[in-house]
């Protein structure tokens, strides 16, 4: 098992214009070329694990790809039946839009994923699409993976989510734009909508209204796809913690997607005290700009809206709770305990092994900033919290465990990392 010594930073002031590309739009690329007529072409593709588990996928579903190291073109000429087992790696947001995307796909198709992702819940996306008449199957009764899918004919549907997930909802979209009638997906609170922008941006006839989105079936092809992926906001918000918890420090964040849906995190560490600027310099399929954040004494808030909008940065703005004055309290977020690892009950253990005070609720936690200690961490195999305890360490020092799950989603961090405090990495059997 890896792992790695991080050691207290001094001040620091940096641009960054090489942090990961977008997670969550690397992977709709590759997808909804599948959907295209004609040549998608792709600048700036996350070169991840996740991702290339998408794009590996795409070729095995028959998808002419040719990769120049700089961008990647995706022509098909329809979705192919595999003879191989679709690996999804450690990504729900791959294998939950795959459901929706092979659902209606001439074929059958298997879909599995590592030790980790074939723990997480898919009831959530199988059993709405069951009810449209999608055949799914999976362990426990299609909830776990691996998944079995034979395309099929699909119904209109006028689905209301209980939860807002913008996996969920990009699902059904998918399966929406095959379906025999226009369809619409409501949910109670607004979630993340690359999907929407980036098929609408197709071509895709998909109109939002509030909470409610209207999808009309496909007629003909959409059109392909030209983009540059945009930085990722998820994991530009390390670094932006990084600059709000180091006195006199500071880091220009460029190229970075300023979706609102997506900088709802930075939106809180501003509530919190941290001097956060934007800057827009491009508009086509998504906002884009730069971030620049800067040390600022920070004090606890409670977070409870929006929370799919920060769901995946919520361990990282744990540690910002944990340097900041008062205490801060996260509510309704219970869909914390089904990402890569439950993340309430290991924000929590890191905590508290690093001497903050911590209070564990079903939906979430309390924190009570102090005084950050030195600590060992297991991320449990989590990205997310690998990286959050690692970031907590430029304040103290730290050893965090378990790191093989960084590359699914940032492989230059510790590159980046590197600019702002020494490391020491041991890989180990």
């Amino acid at each position: 098992m890896s792992r790695v010594v991080v050691h207290k930073a001094q001040k620091f002031s940096i641009k960054l214009d090489s942090i990961a590309p977008d997670k969550s739009i690397s992977h709709r690329s590759v997808m909804f070329a599948m959907l295209a007529d004609g040549t998608s072409k792709i600048t700036n593709f996350l070169r991840a694990e996740d991702t290339l588990n998408s794009l590996e996928i795409v070729k095995n579903l028959g998808a002419e790809v040719r990769d120049d190291g700089t961008t990647i073109s995706i022509s098909s000429d329809g979705i192919k039946e595999s003879f191989e087992v679709l690996d999804c790696g450690n990504s729900g947001t791959g294998m939950r839009l795959f459901c929706g995307l092979l659902s209606s796909a001439n074929g059958h198709f298997v879909l599995s994923g590592d030790e980790y992702l074939r723990r997480r819940p898919m009831k959530r996306v199988t059993s709405p699409l069951r009810d449209i008449g999608a055949v799914l199957d999976g362990r426990q009764e299609g909830d776990l993976a691996p998944l079995s899918i034979r395309g099929s004919s699909l119904k209109a549907f006028n689905y209301e989510s209980k939860i807002a997930s913008a996996q969920v909802k990009s699902c059904m979209i998918l399966a929406a734009l095959r379906a025999d009638g226009f369809c619409t997906y409501t949910e109670p609170e607004l979630s993340r909508d690359h999907t929407e922008r980036m098929l609408k941006g197709m071509g895709a006839d998909v109109v939002v209204d509030g909470l409610k989105t209207t999808i009309s079936p496909m007629k003909e092809l959409l059109s392909p796809l030209v983009i540059r992926v945009p930085a990722d906001p998820s994991s530009s918000f390390f670094f932006g913690v990084a600059a709000a918890i180091t006195p006199d420090a500071d880091v220009l964040l460029q190229g970075v997607t300023l979706n609102p849906t997506r900088i709802e995190a930075f939106k809180a560490l501003e509530k919190m005290g941290a001097d956060i600027s934007y800057e827009i310099t491009d508009n086509k399929y998504e906002p884009i700009g730069n971030i620049h954040v800067k040390y600022s004494p920070l004090h606890g808030i409670v977070v409870e809206d929006n929370i799919s909008w920060l769901i995946d940065e919520l361990p990282a703005l744990s540690i910002a709770f944990a340097c900041a004055s008062g205490e801060s309290i996260v509510k309704n977020a219970e869909e914390l305990r089904v990402k890569e690892s439950d993340r309430i009950s290991t924000v929590v253990e890191g905590l508290r092994a690093a001497n903050i005070e911590v209070d564990e609720y079903k939906d979430g936690y309390r924190v009570v900033g102090g005084e950050l200690k030195s600590a060992i961490v297991d991320s449990d195999g989590d990205h997310r919290i690998a990286m959050s305890f690692i970031i907590a360490g430029l304040r103290c020092g730290m050893e965090v465990t378990d790191l093989d799950c960084i590359n699914t989603s940032f492989p230059n961090f510790f590159e980046l990392l590197e600019q702002i405090t020494s490391i020491k990495r041991y890989d180990e059997d």
